[in-house]
């Protein structure tokens, strides 16, 4: 049983929030997406992060659209001008978007060179300014991702600062990647891994400013891991990665575990409801491997999972390649299972 769209009110996205999906570029498509809500009914989606100008004179359907099935899911855009973020928050709210989210954590040289993501952390009053603009432009609610601070900034003084100057501006919903982000010296993976995890004063945070609801992001392995954040008084979690890689590990059992509801997924389950969406992308004209690259991990574990990342590793990507390739694929799951 696939799930079925759900379009989520304000009210209800908080409650959707208690865990969500990381927006990932060049991982978090549409594809992706529509994957991930085959296992859990009521996780958060981002999408990849989209500038804002990209928004605005870019391909709209194209960086932008989605299936009704996604829902609930959040528009994440980047950027530093307040009308620019006005204009391409109220693009997000015409398409559907259930949260337009301000990227304030991405540390890559690119988004560094338009003055947008973790540098934004230097700036709070420029984040206040266009999460205003953001929130008065468009009806949907505005929310941030942030970082603890940025290079040599102490993150005790400057989180809560950033905090306060972006709930004056009317945010009431925060992620909060629980990392330093180095702009100089340390990749994006590295940033990603090295800046020392400080929960702590998320927590803190969370204590300080009790009508927020705040998130916590990075270095989440598993659902346990999850519930162990919820129990500790946080709003929500963030998973990125591991929720990419193990899909059924972070998600599978999400809706019965998080939000009491149903049975935990069965990932054959999972893969026999993509196999319509596939069809029906094939026959527009897209390729196999644009779908099931987001695939790879859904059985990770379990028997027949090297064989099935295998046929579609090396099949998926050929001209051609069609239902009946992941079919074979998940052929070799049953038989190892049977």
């Amino acid at each position: 049983m696939s799930a079925e769209p759900i379009k989520k009110e304000a009210s209800d996205i908080r409650r959707a929030a208690r865990l969500s999906v990381a927006p990932m570029m060049d991982w978090t498509d549409r594809h992706c997406r529509y994957f991930h809500r085959q296992i859990s009914r009521n996780a958060l989606l981002y999408t990849e992060m989209v500038t804002a100008p990209a928004v605005i004179h870019g391909d709209r359907e194209r960086l932008l659209g989605f299936d009704d099935a996604e829902h609930p899911v959040a528009l994440q855009l980047g950027g530093s001008d307040a009308k620019e973020l006005a204009e391409a928050a109220q693009v997000g709210a015409d398409f559907g978007y259930d949260e337009i989210n301000l990227n304030c954590g991405c540390p890559s040289d690119r988004v560094q060179s338009g003055a947008f993501g973790a540098v934004l952390m230097k700036t709070p009053d420029l984040v206040a300014e266009c999460c205003a603009a953001m929130i008065a432009a468009q009806p949907v609610e505005v929310t941030v991702k942030c970082r603890i601070g940025v290079d040599d900034q102490d993150p005790q003084e400057v989180l809560p600062e950033f905090i306060e100057k972006v709930a004056a501006a009317g945010v009431t919903r925060i992620t909060i990647h629980a990392r330093k982000a180095w702009l100089q010296g340390l990749s994006p993976k590295d940033n990603r891994e090295i800046p020392p995890l400080d929960y702590p004063l998320v927590h803190a945070m969370k204590a300080a400013y009790p009508q927020l609801h705040l998130s916590i992001n990075g270095g989440i392995k598993d659902l346990a891991a999850a519930e162990a954040e919820l129990a500790q008084g946080l709003d929500g979690v963030m998973v990125g990665r591991a929720a990419y890689h193990q899909p059924m590990e972070v998600l599978g059992a999400a809706d019965q575990r998080i939000w009491g509801q149903g049975e935990a997924r069965d990932p054959i389950d999972v893969a026999q409801a993509m196999i319509p969406y596939i069809a029906r992308h094939l026959e527009r004209g897209g390729r196999l491997h644009q779908i099931t690259r987001h695939m790879l991990g859904l059985f990770h574990g379990k028997p027949g999972a090297r064989r099935f990342r295998q046929i579609l590793s090396e099949g998926a990507t050929r001209d051609g390649a069609g239902v009946e390739l992941f079919e074979s694929a998940l052929s070799a799951v049953r038989e190892r299972v049977n």
